[in-house]
């Protein structure tokens, strides 16, 4: 599928999937949305520990994990973060991302957000002295994660309407099965479908206000 280069309002970056007319991130603020959903509703609420463990469902052009590896430097923590994408960037596609230019006070920023793309596949790659990455290559649908080893998982794929076996019951037993006790999925979507499969994975499902643009999103705690 063909992939275009956006901009989005708040001036960041984003691609469109040019067939669905889908896009990576909202097209009201990519970094906006994402600092919402992912750092706000999920990283700060366990940025408190002095290591976050944390696993994603698609990791795209990246955005969700730059911010995230930018607040833990920032906070003095240490990161282990996997991140799950069967369709990666190209070289051509990721170097013209601007995500960097918007956090000047990550000084490391340009650098980190280059060798987060370019390390290799399916092995654990240290980014910085806090920060360790493993990019998994692999269909979520048969994805092998650790069983109660992540703190928080990051549910980033595209919307229930152009890809819903990715929102299955089984994907989010896959994500429940992968979370401590106490651990936290967050997600941009809000679907009842995708309430549904969630709570029938186990979670217990937490409404609470979107990013500008969206109305709601959702959290799903393992209790």
């Amino acid at each position: 599928m063909k992939r275009n280069i956006i901009i989005t309002s708040d001036g960041s970056h984003s691609l469109e999937i040019e067939e669905w007319g889908e896009t990576y991130h909202s097209i009201h603020g990519a970094i906006q949305e994402s600092n919402h959903v992912y750092i706000e509703q999920g990283l700060m609420k366990f940025i408190h520990q002095e290591e976050v463990k944390i696993v994603e469902f698609g990791f795209g052009t990246g955005l969700n994990a730059f911010l995230t590896m930018a607040q833990i430097i920032d906070k003095q923590k240490k990161l282990i973060y996997h991140t799950i994408e069967a369709f990666p960037l190209q070289k051509e596609e990721y170097e013209v991302l601007t995500f960097s230019t918007h956090l000047p006070d990550f000084k490391q920023g340009k650098e980190v957000f280059t060798r987060m793309h370019e390390v290799p596949w399916n092995v654990m790659c240290p980014l910085h002295p806090q920060l360790v990455i493993q990019k998994l290559l692999v269909p979520f649908e048969i994805v092998e994660l650790t069983k109660d080893y992540f703190d928080l998982v990051y549910f980033d794929v595209f919307g229930y309407q152009f890809q819903p076996h990715l929102w299955s019951e089984a994907i989010f037993k896959k994500a429940y099965d992968s979370l401590k006790h106490g651990g936290t999925l967050v997600t941009y979507a809000c679907r009842s479908a995708i309430k549904r499969n969630m709570k029938a994975a186990g979670f217990t499902i937490e409404i609470v206000p979107g990013p500008p643009g969206k109305r709601e999103m959702t959290l799903a705690h393992k209790r």
